[in-house]
């Protein structure tokens, strides 16, 4: 790989690049993203690999392991090009018929195909099933389109055009106003306008100037920064050089956390890339910028997502918030100023510089540009990651993308923002997606989780779920925070174990007050709103609890019962085969009996209970019907 010193080289380099390309040669792209990973993504690019090389088509097909499609429900997925032909679900066992069927005989293997849950319809192409027809990819688009491990793969679909425009064409003083331009707001937590953040840093005194790339997400359910990492590092890098460059940094650190081994991997074989090419280190592209870049493990806390906590922790110590002003921009990294932003935010920048700022401003609310990346979890039929432009509707996503929810369930809430997040439910579905949108909601965007409840979830024990975990993450700093939490937790954990009382909601307001107003951090500042935001919107799900010691959703495990129905029972015995604890009496033509005083609510005869007789019925805050006679148990006398 030669030593680039020049735009004209990089320009030299790309041509021959994709002189040796041919357009028309047969593609076949596999998801090998870590989601895809765990449903045998590695077995099947084995099976690929190791087919192309018996049948002699090594050279005949460009095969290509790409980082996440997005459509992690459905993986391993391949898509046979140029016919933009989309398997799901891919086994090593199918990759015969890809090769001699689809690719040899051009014949579409139907049983491959995305099948529409409701109207069993079978969709071919990529682009017109409904999970992808209805986003729009501007920055996730091209992990499906190169090998993370392969600059000349991202240099081919046009990466690196905007890092000789930004340093040659554009004064870093112009490079900042059209990022304010754009409206770039940041991607990972409160959305503080990226380029008024750049101009701070550097308009801020001192000559060492450092950029930071956070991608060191922990929400619960949130992967998107990981996905973008594993599958285009180098649009980050990128990204990151331009924002270097334009604030005067001349050192860059990547703080990725401990539980990204692949995106780590992909970065750090992405940076030698960059490094060999001669686009990092001294003189770059003879534009008299230097610039170095660092990898930085995290420990897995939650809290050094938190820009001044995570600068802690790359300084090698404890991490914990620290209180501002003064802000990072003005002293961060070691007393320097620093910009820190997340993994999409920074590659959105090169989307920018090449386009211009109407890239993210044609698209979008008045204040919330460009398009945002959810990963869209939880009670969903189609479970991934989706970019979608700001502004869509909750429902959109919920329903046009996700594909609604499983089992003909209704559909409750959805979790927006983390576990700092909150909860909207069913009535405002038509809330546009924004940053302001969702906080005037009661919820933030955040880095951008989303997670789906259906009707059979607990908004109390949701509050609780999510205030443990925050309870568990605290860095124990400020007393609002570590202590506020934990009465939290205390409370709300008795409320779902039906032992609530008068003056619960009232102490839980206070102490999430006094949070929000006293805490250090946003952490601790938005670390009430799961249980703000559900008691706004679900209050009588509360007073439920409390007053009549009933769960609305028959959730929660204290406050509800088993009972098998007389009527519908078949005497099959699987219950009792897999009851735990022993709690069922019965026997063959004998109706089924639980022991009430026995039973640990654990649920698994409602579980392995047959469809067809749906016979184990759930109660809540009612008394359980008492057991039928021992003669009124013998099936035979009964009429089935």
């Amino acid at each position: 790989m030669p030593s680039i010193k020049s735009p004209d080289e990089l320009e030299a380099f790309r041509k021959n690049v994709l002189s040796n390309r041919d357009p028309s040669k047969p593609s076949i792209t596999l998801c090998s993203g870590t989601a895809c990973h765990a449903t045998g993504s590695k077995e099947v690019a084995a099976a690929f690999e190791q087919e192309l090389e018996q049948q002699g088509m090594k050279t005949d097909i460009n095969f290509r392991k790409t980082g996440c499609h997005g459509f992690c429900e459905k993986g391993p997925i391949v898509i046979i090009d140029p016919e933009e032909i989309c398997y799901l679900q891919v086994t090593p066992k199918d990759v015969p018929d890809i090769i001699g069927q689809t690719i040899k005989e051009k014949k579409v293997l139907d049983h491959l195909l995305y099948t529409d849950a409701i109207t069993g319809e079978k969709t071919a192409l990529e682009s017109e099933i409904p999970f992808y027809k209805h986003q729009q990819r501007n920055v996730f688009g091209p992990n499906r389109r190169i090998d993370p491990r392969s600059i000349e793969d991202y240099i081919a679909i046009g990466g690196f055009q905007a890092l000789p425009k930004a340093l040659l064409e554009m004064a870093p003083d112009e490079i900042i106003a059209e990022v304010k331009a754009a409206n770039l707001r940041g991607r990972g937590g409160g959305g503080f306008p990226a380029g008024q953040k750049w101009e701070f840093a550097r308009n801020a005194p001192g000559e060492q100037k450092y950029v930071v790339v956070n991608c060191d997400e922990g929400d619960p359910g949130a992967y998107m920064d990981r996905s973008l990492m594993e599958g285009n590092p180098f649009v980050v890098l990128e990204g990151l050089l331009i924002g270097a460059y334009a604030i005067g940094a001349s050192e860059g650190y990547f703080y990725v956390r401990q539980e990204y081994p692949l995106a780590r991997k992909n970065l750090d074989i992405a940076i030698g890339q960059v490094e060999e090419l001669g686009l990092l280190g001294k003189n770059i592209l003879g534009s008299g910028f230097d610039f170095n870049v660092h990898v930085h493990r995290g420990a897995g806390a939650f809290v050094c997502g938190e820009e001044t906590a995570l600068l802690m922790s790359l300084e090698g110590r404890a991490g914990e918030p620290k209180s501002r002003p003064p802000y990072p921009a003005i002293k961060g990294l070691w007393g320097k100023p620093t910009n820190i932003n997340n993994v999409e935010t920074w590659a959105n920048v090169p989307l920018i510089i090449n386009e211009g700022a109407g890239a993210l401003t044609s698209i979008g609310t008045e204040n919330s540009k460009g398009t945002k990346i959810f990963s869209l979890v939880g009670k969903i039929n189609n479970t991934g990651l989706v970019e979608v432009p700001m502004g869509i509707t909750l429902e959109d996503i919920i329903y046009k993308i996700g594909g609604g929810i499983p089992g003909g369930k209704k559909f409750k809430a959805v979790q927006t923002g983390g576990p700092s997040g909150g909860c909207i439910p069913e009535n405002m579905l038509d809330l546009k997606v924004g940053f302001d949108e969702l906080s005037k909601a009661g919820s933030m965007m955040g880095s951008g989780g989303m997670i789906v409840m259906d009707e059979d979830t607990c908004m109390v024990d949701i509050a609780r779920y999510f205030i443990d975990f925050l309870t568990d993450e605290s860095c124990g700093k400020c007393v609002p925070c570590r202590e506020g939490l934990r009465q939290m937790h205390k409370i709300l954990t008795r409320i779902t174990e039906g032992n609530g009382k008068e003056g619960d909601i009232e102490r839980l307001q206070e102490i999430a007050e006094t949070a929000r107003e006293a805490s250090l951090c946003a952490l601790g500042k938005t670390s009430a709103n799961p249980f703000l935001s559900t008691f706004h919107y679900f209050k009588d799900e509360y007073e439920a609890h409390i007053k009549e010691k009933r769960c609305p959703a028959l959730s929660c495990k204290e406050l509800i019962s088993f009972y098998i129905d007389p009527d519908k029972c078949a005497a099959c015995m699987i219950c009792i085969k897999k009851c735990p604890v022993d709690a069922i009496d019965g026997a063959k033509k004998k109706i089924h009996i639980i022991d009430q005083a026995e039973c640990t609510n654990c649920g698994t005869c409602f579980d392995v209970c047959p469809s067809k007789f749906d016979a184990v019925v759930k109660f809540s805050g009612v008394p359980v019907p008492p057991p039928i006679s021992e003669e009124a148990r013998m099936i035979s006398k009964k009429s089935k």
